[in-house]
């Protein structure tokens, strides 16, 4: 079973969870930039971290054969923080970077104008750079976050299928489809979705235009929920060219998009720069590396 988990916030995760992601099948990820924890308090917090998805992050994730890719934005839980938001007029240098393949997480968290304002920017961004989008479902008052977000889409001239509307479920999935942009659904332990109800899904709407992502993060997460998931379709019947295009062959068209799809984590040399990037960073993550 090969699978690009196409949400997984691995900045939040241990490079045990790299092992382990990478013995169950993982060979691709995107981490979408997003919401820390704890409230940055100016915009040159938010320049570091975008550095580390763009470098560091990569560099981690190849140590484990793992291919990362990165999509970066102002999240909309912070888009509503005044001394968060001059971090727009900074993303254009980001959304040109190798490894970035989408702009994201983008959408609603409590459906303020100010949300509307910053999902509005970022979805020009992504016109101009012709980057595909990754869009945030608020976790309250779902299907009218939904609603509104499609309609924030259409308003904004970007076709549907660069626009992938993720945590979704049994509510706001059949508006989603019908509108022409692609599905997300984030599998999780105890909330959002977990693997039976995903597989009555896909058995009711089918695999066109879906993707299965385990978004873990710092809270209580499985980065590897979307084997999980896999494993669950095979037993409900599904064959595994099923289970291959959720988990791995739509990912790749949807990010596909962007041009900047590197599925091998060694082609951009970032396994082979190990010594340099050590050297000039003084970075211990090598030692105890086996012989």
């Amino acid at each position: 079973m090969r699978i690009f988990d196409p949400h997984v916030h691995m900045t939040s995760r241990t490079t045990d969870d790299y092992e382990a992601m990478h013995a169950a099948g993982v060979r691709a990820l995107v981490e979408p930039a997003f919401w820390l924890g704890q409230p940055r308090t100016n915009v040159g917090s938010f320049l570091d971290y975008f550095d580390g998805l763009i470098g560091w992050e990569r560099f981690r994730a190849a140590q484990f054969g793992i291919a990362h890719h990165c999509a970066i934005a102002l999240n909309p839980k912070e888009a509503n923080d005044p001394r968060c938001v001059d971090v727009l007029e900074h993303l254009p240098r980001y959304l040109v970077k190798d490894g970035v393949v989408a702009v994201g997480e983008v959408g609603y968290d409590s459906m303020t104008p100010e949300e509307d304002d910053a999902f509005a920017r970022q979805l020009e961004l992504a016109v101009v750079h012709d980057l595909p989008v990754l869009v945030h479902t608020p976790h309250r008052d779902k299907l009218a976050g939904t609603l509104r977000t499609l309609d924030v889409v259409r308003e904004s001239g970007i076709p549907p299928h660069r626009v992938l509307v993720d945590h979704l479920n049994e509510t706001t999935v059949r508006a989603v489809a019908d509108s022409g942009c692609w599905m997300g659904f984030s599998i999780y332990p105890d909330t959002k979705m977990d693997e039976a109800r995903m597989v009555a899904l896909l058995a009711e709407h089918g695999a066109e235009r879906v993707l299965v992502n385990s978004a873990a993060d710092w809270g209580r997460s499985d980065p590897l929920k979307t084997r999980s998931t896999g494993l669950a379709m095979l037993e409900a019947g599904f064959d595994e060219s099923a289970v291959d295009t959720v988990l791995w062959r739509n990912p790749v068209e949807f990010y596909g998009q962007s041009g900047r799809l590197l599925l091998d984590p060694a082609a951009d040399g970032t396994t082979a720069a190990a010594g340099p990037v050590d050297a000039a960073t003084g970075n211990s993550v090598l030692r105890g590396e086996r012989p």
